[in-house]
């Protein structure tokens, strides 16, 4: 019986159990991600002449929290026109059409989920070349951007009334574009 323990043990110590490992890569990979929307019920926005003074000092027509955006990381949100005019839907008056960069669009905070820590940009002429109007290094979930639509003073109007349109309308698309910074 010692014989077949000592036979037992030099078995043992000669197969030895060594523990086997590997190893795996784990990724964290973050896509960028940026949504814009537009305010549902602030698809359309007028900015009405109704009396001289609105002829003489333009118009203005503020959106409140008009844009929701998201980003992963920093951004910039840019604005341009679908055309170089505003076209009359009917004829054009006997000036033509009105000139898009008559219309000025400026971005602050929004009012409910303010976007506090970018950079908004001074007034931007629309125009069919994107004008960037808010940046920010740093993402952002949920937040909103106030647009007023500034239209011109100084009677730049005055001659487009076309008869037997009340009112004349123009109108152009405007566009807003959010991109990775």
């Amino acid at each position: 019986m010692k014989k077949l323990v000592i036979a037992s043990l030099v078995m043992l110590m000669g197969i030895t159990t060594q523990a086997q490992t590997d190893n795996v890569t784990l990724n964290v990979r973050l896509n960028p991600i940026q949504t814009l929307v537009v305010n549902p019920q602030q698809k359309t926005v007028n900015l009405d002449y109704t009396t001289t003074d609105h002829y003489n000092d333009g118009v203005s027509a503020k959106q409140e929290n008009h844009l929701n955006i998201f980003s992963t990381g920093g951004f910039e949100v840019k604005v341009k026109s679908s055309a170089a005019e505003l076209a009359n839907a009917g004829t054009a008056g006997p000036n033509g059409n009105i000139d898009a960069s008559t219309i000025q669009i400026v971005a602050t905070q929004g009012t409910q989920k303010a976007l506090s820590n970018a950079d908004y940009k001074s007034a931007v002429s629309l125009s069919t070349t994107e004008g960037v109007l808010v940046s920010s290094t740093k993402g952002a979930r949920d937040k909103n951007i106030d647009i007023e639509y500034k239209a011109a003073g100084t009677d730049a109007y005055l001659d487009k009334y076309v008869a037997n349109q009340t009112p004349t309308i123009f109108s152009t698309t405007v566009t807003y574009t959010i991109y990775a910074k």
